[in-house]
């Protein structure tokens, strides 16, 4: 974890703005004083003004509460984007991940089957030597961005081949997973909501268009048949499937290996003790998404009525966010929660959300994650980080805790 300031009602700035540099890197203190002080906040995202939970039981409530919907319309009258956008990112705002009941189930159950335990047993042979490939070829440098080298392959080839894009098609469907989880923050921004969101949005049609022409085993050709026998999948809606799937099969996976690896060599005496116990390898994952996970946050959800809580009224139409990383370590909930313990039971926390959001991805985060985690330290026993944990960089995206770099030491 990165170490973080000491937070008082005195230095404090409200509304606290989630998109700044000085909350990236002491989130956790300002996680503490939230929960302490301000358990419903007024905060600031981009342009966007909204409400911060950071209690755990206000967070699970929120998710599951009918008087929040994650489609803005429903609950301003207005569009679904707070500010114009070109209609390539439209396609974002109408996925289902930003859809509530029952336009959210029909979505899912479409999507889910590629999902199922089945369907990931079906990828544990091939993650597997997908991981032992890549561990030879990092292990030939010996210092490598772990990130770069190990925890990003693995979730590209993987959603990639589940989507079924051709070799020759590799690079542009790379860029367009950039685009999808690097290319919406900071000044990179305008150039992809006015830019590459068009020539990624572009590419999917095409894609969409060959697999039409060329059906073949793969998720991507089950939801364009699933059209045609009736379930009305509109082009639009294909579309918006194939970025959700990039999203879900792949941001949260690679932040996850890149984290775990962070954490573990974070806390020697825990990672010894996986070492001598592999069998708490799921359990220590568990922890890590609590401890010290990628996801923080969830997409915006909007208030359908004045809704009082600790005594603080927000208005109909406010947009909300619960701070999933707060409420992971809110000492209400888990017993010293500024412990990191492989062992800890039970473990219910919120790093994969909760409700009908619950991530769609989360069985392949783990199953990656816990393949990954294996080899590289079967593989590697004297892995370390090649500088001070207090020195890695984090990148500056609200909801989130991504590491820009991880140089580590394989041998």
């Amino acid at each position: 974890m990165i170490a973080t300031k000491e937070l008082t009602s005195s230095n404090i700035k409200t509304p606290i703005n989630i998109s700044s540099k000085d909350f990236t890197y002491n989130k956790y203190a300002y996680y503490k004083w939230l929960r302490e002080e301000a358990p419903v906040c007024k905060g600031k995202f981009a342009v966007v003004n909204l409400y911060l939970l950071s209690r755990y039981h206000d967070c699970v409530n929120m998710l599951k509460d009918s008087r929040f919907v994650r489609n803005r319309t429903t609950a301003t009258g207005g569009s679904r984007m707070p500010f114009p956008v070109p209609k390539s990112v439209t396609l974002l705002s109408q996925s289902m991940i930003v859809e509530d009941e029952p336009a959210h189930r029909r979505l899912r159950n479409l999507v889910h089957k590629a999902f199922t335990p089945r369907a990931l047993t079906q990828l544990e042979d091939r993650i597997e030597h997908l991981t032992h490939e890549l561990l030879d070829q990092a292990e030939q440098q010996g210092k490598v961005d772990i990130k770069e080298a190990y925890a990003l392959p693995i979730p590209v080839t993987v959603i990639s081949e589940m989507v079924g894009v051709r070799d020759t098609d590799m690079e542009k469907f790379r860029t367009s997973m950039r685009v999808l989880t690097t290319g919406l923050s900071g000044w990179s921004l305008f150039r992809t909501l006015f830019w590459d969101m068009r020539s990624s949005s572009a590419f999917i049609r095409e894609l969409i268009a060959y697999k039409r022409a060329n059906p073949q085993d793969d998720i991507l050709t089950a939801l364009i048949q699933a059209e045609e026998e009736g379930d009305k999948l509109s082009e639009d809606e294909l579309v918006s499937m194939v970025f959700l799937l990039i999203i879900a099969g792949y941001e949260t996976t690679v932040h996850l290996i890149t984290n775990s690896v962070v954490t573990l060599l974070q806390h020697p005496d825990q990672l010894a003790r996986l070492r001598e116990r592999p069998e708490l390898l799921d359990s220590a994952i568990e922890e890590i998404m609590r401890y010290n996970g990628p996801v923080h946050g969830t997409k915006l959800g909007y208030a359908v009525e004045d809704v009082t809580l600790h005594g603080v009224t927000i208005p109909k139409g406010a947009a909300v966010m619960p701070l999933l990383g707060a409420a992971n370590h809110d000492p209400a909930v888990f017993e010293n929660p500024e412990v990191f313990d492989i062992a800890r039971t039970p473990n219910r926390h919120l790093g994969f959300g909760q409700g009908i959001h619950y991530c769609l991805g989360a069985p392949l985060a783990r199953l990656e994650t816990r393949i990954a985690l294996k080899n590289l330290l079967e593989r590697s026993p004297n892995l370390q980080l090649t500088v001070a944990p207090e020195h890695l960089q984090l990148q500056n995206i609200p909801g989130w805790h991504r590491y820009e770099r991880v140089s580590v030491m394989l041998r």
